[in-house]
């Protein structure tokens, strides 16, 4: 470089960056690591720790501001937003981040991963259209090496393009759609199920045991994102509900 001249901004690491601090305190919100109330870092704090400048910080936390995640206040920092009624029904489960709470070994197993166009039934639950381009992908998760719930999952390419070439191998679809795409709309219907044979076999239990079932759709500002049907085997899961005057919902829990 010739004397007196300057450095040019590197743009594209700047976005980069700007992708990755927002990925990452998404993810800890989304996750329930970081709950409502929960002081997000001052902004010195973000900049000491990514290695950014301030305007980055503050465009991320304007974002997240104004996708309602987090609330910023003057001089008194950002904390995490209470979700609304409407939002909070049902935690939207992590299964690696619980596996840490509790300090069980987790894995999964991706057993199917195909492009398909949606059919009728999927469309009446959706809203999309039929023959929309989907990414189905059917995962087994498995704590301390036993199966502990089987999801098939659909992904909308149009609100998730980069899905379809994501191949799931290091983190399950729903944790990497989690870090990924913040949701602001939620629906969760959850019904009980006797196991056929094939749900039997693969969550090891005995055809016709009760297993509980979890369907959960997620839009972004009217778009749909994703459904996913999650059984879990009766007996090794549960419910908690917690509920206080201004938001209600339940937490799932192994």
């Amino acid at each position: 470089m010739t004397e007196g001249a300057q450095a040019k901004p590197d743009v594209a690491g700047s976005k980069h960056l700007y992708q990755r601090i927002r990925d990452d305190i998404e993810a800890r919100i989304m996750s329930g690591e970081w709950p409502p109330g929960h002081r997000v870092p001052f902004e010195h704090e973000l900049m000491a720790e990514y290695g950014c400048s301030r305007m980055t910080v503050n465009k991320v936390l304007s974002t997240l501001a104004a996708n309602g995640l987090i609330t910023r206040r003057r001089r008194a920092g950002s904390i995490v937003a209470e979700p609304s009624k409407e939002r909070a029904v049902l935690e939207i489960q992590d299964f690696a981040l619980e596996a840490a709470r509790t300090g069980t070994v987790y894995r999964f197993k991706v057993l199917r991963r195909e492009i398909e166009p949606l059919d009728v039934a999927g469309a009446q639950r959706t809203g999309l259209p039929a023959g929309m381009r989907m990414l189905c992908v059917t995962t087994l998760h498995l704590m301390n090496g036993v199966p502990s719930a089987y999801e098939q999952r659909l992904i909308h390419l149009e609100t998730v393009p980069e899905a379809a070439e994501e191949t799931f191998a290091e983190l399950p679809p729903g944790t990497w759609l989690l870090r990924r795409v913040p949701w602001t709309d939620a629906e969760h219907v959850v019904r009980a199920v006797n196991a056929d044979s094939v749900l039997a076999r693969r969550l090891q239990i005995q055809t016709g045991a009760a297993c509980l079932v979890l369907e959960r759709r997620t839009w972004q500002a009217g778009s749909f994102v994703t459904e996913a049907r999650i059984a879990y085997p009766g007996e090794r899961h549960h419910l908690v509900g917690r509920f206080s005057p201004a938001t209600s919902g339940l937490s799932s829990g192994a």
